[in-house]
């Protein structure tokens, strides 16, 4: 399967698309669509990567996407596992712009809707007073057809323009709309780096699998993701570090080796410089905080 771009199952004069996603893990390609994307996280858990951004999702999360913007839900670990019984399941609303036709969007009424369309140039976290009310009305859009199916969606959509406040999540827009052989390069490299960034890994390693010099890549890695591959991968050891540090009883030395930091000092200090205290801290305020 092509991993840009990605092609919606719909019909082609189709205005908006409501799919429900419930298996072990998520589709864990980066991929990007021309469709503005809601989702809606009900059960799961795992890493989100949308360009300079990493981050967690979980249940209860909802998120907006704008138009061909590259990302991938990547469901943790443990969904992978044979035997697992645990379940990825999200609803997701795809808006298709371009059915509506010229003529709908050059109308007066649609001019605030057509704007804040076009200024979604990323990925958004939607945080709202009354998020169950909300996925209730995305859920109930399974059960409308035609007109009701349009007018309950754009319901959906003044409600994200007007209640809800919309948090940006990638501060960069370098990823936005890449090329099929881009986003194959740049999905390669997410993968390898997902997969192994519990080891010592060398900057020639990672350009390899781009294959490009360290040179060409360093250059291509930083404009699409605003970051170098060393920063980059030590959010990446610190999003599974969190994880075991919430879930597990490993000691904090075990978590950092296996996380795939060279030693204990150099994971304290990149710890408390990106999260703002210390892991055994972190561990504690947890802690705390499920009693």
């Amino acid at each position: 399967m092509k991993v840009i771009p990605f092609k919606i199952p719909k019909p082609s004069k189709e205005l908006i698309r409501y799919q429900v996603d419930c298996q072990p893990y998520f589709y864990d390609k980066l991929h990007q669509h021309p469709e503005i994307q809601l989702s809606c996280i009900l059960e799961g858990e795992g890493k989100l990567i949308v360009g300079d951004y990493i981050g967690r999702f979980g249940p209860g999360d909802i998120f907006l996407l704008g138009q061909n913007v590259p990302h991938v839900f990547r469901s943790d670990d443990l969904y992978y596992q044979p035997g697992e019984t645990s379940q990825s399941h999200s609803i997701i609303l795809f808006f298709d712009l371009r059915a509506f036709g010229e003529a709908f969007w050059a109308a007066e009424e649609m001019q605030e809707v057509k704007e804040f369309f076009e200024q979604m140039n990323g990925c958004y976290r939607v945080n709202l007073t009354a998020p169950d009310s909300f996925r209730e009305q995305v859920r109930q859009l399974q059960h409308k057809q035609n007109l009701e199916k349009v007018v309950s969606a754009l319901q959906l959509v003044n409600v994200l323009m007007h209640q809800a406040t919309l948090q940006r999540l990638n501060l960069a827009d370098q990823m936005h709309n890449l090329s099929e052989r881009e986003g194959k390069r740049m999905e390669q490299v997410l993968e390898f780096l997902v997969e192994e960034s519990h080891r010592t890994l060398t900057l020639e390693e990672v350009a390899s699998v781009a294959n490009m010099s360290r040179e060409a890549f360093c250059r291509f890695f930083k404009e699409r993701t605003r970051k170098t591959l060393v920063t980059f991968l030590n959010e990446l050891r610190l999003s599974n570090a969190c994880q075991a540090l919430l879930h597990s009883d490993q000691t904090i030395a075990s978590i950092a080796f296996t996380c795939g930091f060279a030693n204990l000092s150099h994971f304290n200090r990149v710890f408390v410089k990106t999260i703002g205290i210390t892991p055994r801290e972190f561990r504690r305020q947890a802690t705390v905080n499920k009693v």
